[in-house]
């Protein structure tokens, strides 16, 4: 019987991310698969925190591993804005955050518009989990002026993937995607955590 891991998020983007990621080895549940848990306060003052808080409170309610992430968006221009608060930068949907960040840096020419993706994982094995395990993973790149394609999530239309001709991230294939997402990245640290359980 494959070991079930709780991934604890809600959004669907990330869920289906790390299924592609893991493939058949571990059982991946989500929040909406179990009775409502309450929700920990990200008040985290780093991705590395937030994603230790969430791991750990899921980890305790359910009896299960947990695995949490935390990421955003760092845009250079803006002192690493919006940072852990990728989320909650601006009310509304997606598009009204990377619509946000577009009027922000207006004026800001190509050349100083460097940002990066950054995703910390992190997983507690069980109750009382001593030393949950952190992996990070970035990925670089440039805010675009517009949005490009139709693929992921969050602010991947405006984001130029750094070595990947020019594409923004949701012009990239979800295979593409999982090869070179800070997502990604730290997941293929945190897999031989994973595949010891």
């Amino acid at each position: 019987m494959k070991p079930r891991l709780l991934f604890a998020t809600g959004n669907a983007g990330k869920l289906r991310e790390l299924r592609v990621l893991v493939g058949d080895a571990v059982e991946v549940v989500s929040l909406k698969d179990l009775p409502p848990v309450p929700e920990p306060e990200e008040d985290g003052d780093t991705f590395q925190a937030n994603a230790v808080k969430k791991a750990r409170a899921y980890s305790e309610a359910t009896g299960l591993p947990a695995l949490a992430d935390d990421s955003g968006l760092c845009v250079d221009a803006l002192d690493g804005r919006p940072g852990v608060l990728s989320a909650r930068y601006a009310p509304g949907d997606d598009r009204a955050r990377y619509e946000k960040l577009l009027a922000e840096l207006a004026g800001v020419p190509d050349a100083k518009r460097t940002a990066s993706f950054r995703c910390a994982l992190a997983l507690v094995t069980g109750r009382g989990d001593p030393e949950p395990r952190v992996e990070v993973g970035r990925c670089e790149g440039t805010i675009l002026h517009a949005p490009k394609g139709t693929n992921g999530f969050g602010y991947d239309p405006v984001f130029q993937v750094e070595g990947e001709g020019g594409r923004s991230m949701a012009e990239l294939a979800p295979e593409e995607k999982a090869r070179v997402s800070h997502r990604a990245r730290a997941f293929q640290l945190m897999r031989r955590h994973l595949l010891a359980l």
